[in-house]
């Protein structure tokens, strides 16, 4: 079983475009490529160039491809909802104009992928991982949510032929299991696939294992984070939200940590899984020094248990 891996800059701590300690984007660039990676994802809009034969120059540079791009927002607001739109048709246009990551076979739905994120309820963000203290979305709100989910999807698949899927998220509306049981129910796979997260499951108090294996048929699209069980434990202690618990820490590079990858592994040969997987690990962006070691020993850590 050998499955393509990419990377993203959110392993270099790129998460807000506008964060001044943000590292240069060559920087990730040259490090990925560094360490083994032949595709990346977008990343936040803005941070690589915006311009698409830019864009393109700048991957071919390091003999890179694109396997997504991401909406990290508020997906709830109505307010939001014509920024959400004009996001989708940039991140989308860049995504079928620029190198395009391998399809591994037919009958598959192929990157690029759009990965769609809500964020930015700060009581959601507050209590990321903490199912019991945090508020859920009041019947309006949800609705809205996952209309404005097909609304992007309607943008995404039929004018850029960009495939969705939706990634629950520590710290979003999208983090618990009842939530992923709702949005399955409303959301058909015809419609937008999953994207699964170990890092995020484990932190809300899922078992990655039981999840990836409960939806699995609704997968086009993984993500593997590992969680350091100490920091993890200490920081929902504390109260901290989710982004400052990647500052302290929470996220490691993959097989340091509190999931299981060679089960991961089995299950997903198992069920004969041919997607792609991309690597990450949050961070503070002032620790990004230390992001090429560890997206190097991630990759060679999944590779020598079998991915």
């Amino acid at each position: 079983m050998t499955l393509p891996i990419a990377n993203a800059p959110c392993s270099w701590g790129v998460d807000d475009p506008k964060n001044p300690d943000l590292p240069p984007y060559t920087k990730v660039l040259q490090e990925a490529s560094a360490a083994g990676y032949h595709s990346i994802e977008l990343g936040p809009w803005s941070y690589l160039p915006t311009d698409a034969a830019t864009l393109t120059a700048e991957l071919q540079r390091y003999s890179l491809s694109l396997v997504g791009g991401t909406i990290f927002d508020d997906l709830v607001s109505e307010h939001n909802f014509e920024h959400i739109l004009a996001l989708t048709h940039n991140i989308c246009r860049n995504l079928s104009q620029a190198p395009q990551a391998q399809p591994i076979y037919e009958g598959h739905f192929s990157p690029p992928y759009l990965v769609i994120i809500d964020f930015g309820n700060p009581q959601r963000a507050r209590f990321a991982g903490q199912s019991m203290q945090a508020p859920r979305l009041d019947t309006a709100d949800w609705n809205r949510l996952i209309g404005h989910i097909i609304a992007v999807r309607e943008i995404a698949w039929r004018e850029y032929g960009v495939r969705p899927v939706v990634h629950p998220h520590a710290g979003g509306c999208i983090e618990f299991a009842d939530e992923i049981e709702l949005l399955a129910a409303q959301i058909p796979h015809h419609t937008a696939g999953l994207c699964l997260d170990t890092g995020h499951l484990y932190y809300s108090g899922m078992d990655p294992l039981t999840w990836l294996e409960r939806y699995f048929s609704r997968i086009d699209y993984l993500h593997f984070k590992d969680v350091n069980p100490q920091v993890f434990r200490n920081v929902l202690a504390r109260g901290l939200d989710f982004f400052t618990a990647c500052a302290q820490g929470v996220m490691c590079p993959l097989g340091k940590g509190a999931i299981d990858y060679p089960a991961v592994r089995d299950l997903l040969a198992a069920r004969g899984y041919q997607g792609w997987i991309t690597i990450e690990q949050e961070r503070d962006p002032r620790q990004a020094q230390g992001s090429l070691r560890d997206v190097t020993d991630s990759l060679t850590y999944l590779r020598s248990v079998g991915f």
